[in-house]
């Protein structure tokens, strides 16, 4: 969208004072907090028409009541998923590609994490691997790595 100075003033960070300045909107995802927030999942989900969900999760969490509320949530809105829960603590190269594999394997259209930093970084590669099935492992690494 374009938009003018405020008050007709250029800012001095434009590149060029003669082009107009321009700005930018980018939609982030809605935060919810509270109690009893992980039983609308299913409803969030199904609004943005999810129809194959991925929930990624920890050996540990999968046994608690956290994941069995999402469970509860999507089953409650007849959203098909499954369940990951093969999340390493500290991810290897060995964890990241099984949660790729799955993914790949799985077609999903929407991907949950429920867990902390690990459960929720695995979750992400395993997406952006999914949406890119040509890459190779290393495609998406930094140098000197990747």
């Amino acid at each position: 969208a374009h938009s003018k100075a405020f008050g007709g003033v250029r800012h001095s960070h434009a590149v060029d004072p003669n082009l107009p300045d321009y700005a930018f909107e980018m939609a982030t995802s809605a935060v919810r907090v509270g109690p009893g927030v992980t039983r609308e999942l299913g409803y969030d989900l199904k609004s943005l028409g999810a129809k194959n969900v991925c929930l990624f999760t920890d050996p540990k969490l999968a046994k608690l009541q956290p994941v069995a509320t999402a469970a509860d949530s999507l089953a409650k809105c007849g959203i098909p998923f499954q369940i990951f829960d093969g999340v390493d603590v500290e991810p290897t190269d060995a964890s990241m590609q099984r949660a790729i594999a799955f993914a790949h394997k799985g077609g999903f259209d929407a991907y949950v994490a429920v867990g902390g930093g690990s459960v929720m970084d695995t979750c992400k590669a395993a997406n952006l691997y999914a949406s890119d099935p040509t890459a190779e492992f290393l495609d998406y690494d930094n140098a000197p790595i990747g």
